[in-house]
């Protein structure tokens, strides 16, 4: 039904023929909200949301007067609101538990006498399967078939039970397997900058339905939701516990957020790439503390930058850890939702909608005000890389080199031995430390972006018109985020000389980027771990953490396409590429990256020829339609799912098992054992990885015990849908370091069992645990959670027996998925930590006052050492909203949801 409409600002805009309901800013500022009209676009965004969404219960008329006294403290009072997105966006690694839980939904109401038709989603849901296709085969001409055909044959189970839920739920659409990037296709199609939906109007005894336009925003289940950012759709990524909620009505519960403005001047000089700017404001924001806020970018060097630019910058928000990075609409978001084929109706909405708002930017548009700002002249933009761990550590080119022998030191403890190479087994080549053995173009950070793909392109041309040709030991790979840009190479010719370097397309999806870059060859995999070499990988991606890429590289640096394939011919880090030459060409002279590289006036005449408006029409023209092998995938339907037993991939979870209709009452932590003592930056990947699954880990066990072969293990991230195989998972990433097993102790998902003292992995000691009646918490430090936005690292936490995370501070999306999933998320007070207070892991941790915690409450815990003596240790609790205690109460947000909807 309509808003309260508190601040009578419900008035019609007609666009064209049509008529539609708006809520004015303008108006509201007039009749009781002054002064809104300076916030930032981002804030009036929310703004205009509250103001659709008043119903005096989960938006109030005090919640929208809080956006005036926002202008006074500038987001500091931390005022709760509710927040309601247009839509909800999916990749299928996080996609398939979210609909798992949908179906495991629909059975749990049906048990508390509901109807199971009530569990649909109540807003657009589109779900992009982009994060399964593995580069198996790579360097030919028969990759992408090769790639695709394993796709289907690994994934046949998972991709049925989507199709089922295709079927069988409401307001949700799935985009088929190699059609691109969920980002990029939310950029180029999905996303509308205006939406518009249907709202019900009472006049007089009547209720009519009427046409409202408003601002398109998103959550989504992957961190780099921002990237639509740039298209001035607000959106960021939630977990997929959260997005489930908001799919199903529940206000998205977040505190009015500071908001960073980061002013842009000048014009990128000659030869620097939109890479190297994000990778430069990734680094400055990283320094300035971002987490937990909105940045939003102005100032007249916003006018140099292209969509795609933009969409480049705001992709990268998790990375340098704002909630998002936002640009606002201009002329230059018409221009590209024209030449992307959106219908001219809504070009035309979206322009006349903005400017009645105050959502459109000019040059002379006045400075919104900021909680804060910091500025970047884009001249001073150098050509950057980052690495060898961090997307933060960036480094200009030139020290890219002298970088990498300093890690060798530092880092990976192995300085003397920085020009050792070794022979490989049957091959005429040896490799070395710091020898670049994957290449890949992949990602939705640059494979939205013609300017980057096509200064690859256009360096590939030129290489080979010199004769360089990539070291025999670099495994190449081109993924673009769409079939869009697959075409517009191949038109402008390019994919012919990408083809000679090697970066044939392997799939059109996330591939090295999620760790999905498949195996190295199997003597270089072999000479690697048997010498113990340092290999590196050069990725055009947004994630360079240990052990993401592939397990066997441990040097991860993000760069440029055109700088991936600069250093698939060179080789190695191990080379300074803006003074020492990449080869020879024909006649035996020297090449320099200099020599190859395209001028910016080339690479534009190429993009103005190639993209073309006709490109995106026919590529999305039909895009849920899928291939043929999509369309020969059967599934039943059905309103409840035919879970089936024997399956490894999708099985009923148990967070329903007995729920009753009201919640049992909390229990205190009382003697729970240290599962784990964690280090810095623990990121999601750490707790619950997405690659490859070992034969002898327990979840390797679980999938031989099942009759699953090695060679169809797959990988965590495509066995989502399966609690038993990620439960095993939990904490079990091959880089994961458990501080309790000593300074020398074992890498990897390991701890010791007390009063035992036996060394288990995680999983088997949590399950003995749990025979033990014992409840289990674990000890980490500084940004607990980041990288990806992954519920399972809250999830297989929960199942584990982990009652609450003891961490210095937390990643924003990874707090809110252990609340959400009834694990109580804790922080130290500042300047402790656990090694502070001397924890070895043999400690027992009591914790009271649960029952009745109130949000943010400081508590204590009792920590009991070995030999009986207490320490006594203030902690506040990161249940940070009311509507998180509900959750809380309920042991989590589905119950939560789940009781509701029963109701």
């Amino acid at each position: 039904m309509a808003s309260l409409d508190s601040f009578k600002c419900r008035k019609t805009l007609t666009v064209g023929t049509k008529k539609y309901v708006y809520y004015s800013l303008k108006i509201a500022e007039k009749n009781g909200l002054p002064g809104i009209s300076k916030l930032p676009f981002s804030m009036k965004v929310l703004l205009e949301n509250l103001l659709r969404f008043e119903d005096g219960r989960s938006v109030t008329k005090t919640d929208i007067e809080a956006f005036v006294g926002w202008l006074d403290d500038k987001g500091k009072a931390g005022k709760e609101i509710g927040f309601r997105p247009a839509r909800v966006l999916m990749q299928d690694f996080t996609g398939v538990p979210a609909v798992v839980d949908l179906a495991a939904m629909r059975d749990g109401v049906k048990a508390l006498g509901g109807d199971p038709k009530k569990i649909n989603p109540l807003v657009p849901v589109d779900l992009v399967i982009d994060h399964s296709v593995i580069v198996d085969e790579f360097g030919s001409p028969k990759a992408l078939k090769a790639n695709v055909d394993l796709e289907y044959q690994r994934n046949g189970e998972r991709y049925r039970f989507l199709k089922w839920g295709q079927l069988a739920f409401d307001n949700f659409r799935v985009v088929p397997p190699g059609t691109g990037i969920c980002h990029q296709v939310n950029l180029e199609y999905l996303a509308q900058t205006v939406w518009t939906g249907k709202e019900k109007v009472k006049k007089g005894k009547k209720t009519e339905t009427v046409e409202v336009a408003y601002p398109d925003t998103v959550v989504g289940t992957d961190s780099h939701t921002t990237m639509v950012n740039g298209l001035a759709v607000l959106g960021w990524g939630v977990g997929g516990i959260e997005a489930e909620a908001a799919m199903l009505g529940q206000p998205q519960s977040m505190l009015l957020p500071e908001v960073i403005g980061f002013k842009l001047t000048g014009k990128l000089k000659e030869g620097i790439t939109a890479t190297d700017l994000v990778l430069t404001v990734t680094q400055m924001l990283r320094k300035k503390g971002v987490v937990g806020k909105f940045v939003e970018f102005f100032g007249p060097g916003l006018y140099a930058l292209t969509l795609a630019d933009r969409a480049t910058i705001a992709n990268m928000g998790p990375e340098y850890g704002a909630t998002c990075g936002f640009f606002p609409v201009d002329a230059e978001t018409l221009n590209y939702l024209d030449t992307t084929s959106r219908k001219p109706a809504r070009v035309a909405l979206v322009e006349k909608y903005s400017k009645a708002q105050g959502l459109f930017a000019t040059r002379a548009t006045p400075d919104p005000v900021f909680t804060d700002t910091l500025e970047l002249d884009l001249t001073t933009v150098k050509a950057s890389m980052a690495g060898p761990k961090r997307p933060e550590g960036r480094a200009d080119l030139g020290a890219i080199k002298s970088g990498f022998a300093a890690a060798m030191d530092t880092e990976y403890k192995k300085g003397v031995e920085l020009s050792r190479r070794v022979k490989v087994e049957g091959k005429n080549f040896d490799l070395g430390h710091g020898d670049v053995v994957i290449a890949a173009i992949t990602s939705c950070t640059n494979t939205s972006n013609p300017s980057v793909l096509m200064a690859a392109g256009l360096l590939a041309r030129n290489a080979v018109a010199k004769g360089l040709k990539v070291k025999p030991w670099v495994k190449t790979s081109l993924a673009p985020g769409s079939q869009v840009v697959a075409e517009y190479l191949a038109k402008a010719g390019l994919q012919k000389d990408l083809d000679k370097l090697g970066f044939n397309l392997v799939g059109f999806g996330c591939t090295t980027c999620i760790g999905n870059s498949g195996p190295l060859p199997t003597e270089i995999s072999k000479t690697i771990n048997e010498q113990g070499l340092i290999a590196a990988a050069v990725i055009s991606g947004n994630r360079n953490f240990e052990g993401r890429v592939s397990p066997d590289v441990q040097a991860n640096y993000l760069a440029s396409p055109p700088l991936v394939v600069a250093y698939a011919l060179a080789g190695t880090v191990q080379l300074d590429l803006t003074t020492e030459p990449l080869g020879m060409d024909k006649t035996g002279k020297p090449v320099f990256l200099k020599d190859i590289w395209p001028t910016n006036k080339e690479i534009q005449a190429f993009i103005a020829k190639n993209v073309t408006k006709a490109i995106f029409k026919a590529k999305y023209a039909d895009v849920f339609k899928g291939d043929a092998n999509w369309q020969k995938v059967k599934t039943p339907q059905s309103q409840t799912y035919a879970w089936e037993d024997a399956s490894t991939y999708v099985q009923n979870p148990p967070y329903f098992e007995g729920i009753s209709k009201t919640p049992k009452p909390v229990t205190e932590i009382v003697g729970a054992r240290i599962l784990g003592l964690f280090g810095d930056k623990i990121t999601t990947d750490h707790i619950s990885p997405a690659g490859s699954i070992k034969a002898a880990s327990p979840a390797g066990k679980y999938l031989m015990e099942h009759g699953v072969e090695v060679a169809d293990f797959n990988q965590y991230g495509t066995r989502r849908g399966n609690h038993e195989v990620m439960m095993r998972g939990t904490f079990a990433n091959i880089r994961i370091r458990n501080h309790m097993m000593g300074p020398n102790g074992r890498e990897g998902g390991y701890t010791i069992h007390y009063p035992s003292k036996e060394e288990l992995p995680i999983y088997d000691a949590a399950m003995r645990y749990q025979q033990e009646k014992v409840p289990l918490v674990v000890f980490a430090g500084v940004e607990y959670g980041n990288g990806s936005s992954r519920d399972w690292a809250a999830k297989g936490t929960n199942l584990l027996g982990v009652k609450a995370v003891i961490a210095q501070s937390f990643e924003r999306i990874h707090r809110s998925n252990l609340v959400g999933m009834g694990v109580v998320p804790f922080t130290l007070a500042e300047g402790t930590s656990w090694a502070t207070l001397d924890l070895k892991g043999d400690e027992s941790v009591t914790i009271k006052g649960l029952a009745t915690v109130k949000p943010r409450q400081v508590l204590e815990a009792e920590i009991t050492s070995a030999d009986g003596k207490v320490k006594k240790v203030p902690i506040l609790c990161r249940i940070d909203t009311l509507d998180e205690i509900d959750y809380f109460k309920n042991a989590g947000i589905l119950q939560y949801v789940l009781r509701g909807i029963a109701a």
